[in-house]
């Protein structure tokens, strides 16, 4: 049995962003009912030199769509980073889910032979697609997806680990 790059990519991918979604929806039922201006919650960090919240997003957004599109050997659609509104970051994951699941089975079957460059902190780095996909790519989402639950339990959402992990039985 040869490894399947669409299935160790896409559904992972979709399943997380949907988390993220519903996360994000219950951040911001919590700020309308305790009166706090989203863009608190939005701009915040769990340390100063950590990335906001919106950032957060942008980087797991970008992270599954540009996976998505490399080991696919499609474009990489691009998108703005000025997300500043939860309807606004709810908007950037739906076009990500619904770009990646443009992508097909089919379309990863010559992903093992693909090398994937990247410009990473001023350096070329070359990966085999595997490597990308387990190496750079799952744990950069979900350290930016778990980065982003943290900021808003940190913030009092009350959020527990099935709000992250989602619907088991799906």
């Amino acid at each position: 049995m040869s490894f399947n790059f669409y299935d160790a990519s896409i559904p992972l991918f979709v399943r997380g962003l949907h988390n993220l979604s519903a996360i994000l929806a219950k951040a911001e039922t919590y700020a309308q009912a305790r009166g706090i201006d989203p863009a608190v919650l939005i701009g915040s960090r769990l340390a100063p030199d950590m990335f906001p919240l919106s950032r957060q997003i942008q980087i797991a957004t970008d992270t599954a769509k540009g996976c998505a599109a490399r080991l696919a050997g499609i474009e990489i659609p691009a998108f703005e980073d000025t997300e500043s509104t939860f309807d606004e970051l709810q908007q950037r994951i739906a076009k990500t889910i619904a770009f990646i699941e443009t992508v097909k089975p089919q379309h990863m079957e010559a992903a093992a032979q693909r090398e994937i460059q990247l410009k990473l902190r001023g350096r070329e780095v070359t990966f085999t697609a595997q490597a990308y996909l387990f190496t750079f790519v799952i744990p950069n989402f979900y350290f930016h997806m778990t980065t982003a639950y943290g900021i808003l339990r940190h913030n009092g959402v009350e959020l527990g680990k099935t709000d992250y992990l989602g619907n088991l039985l799906s």
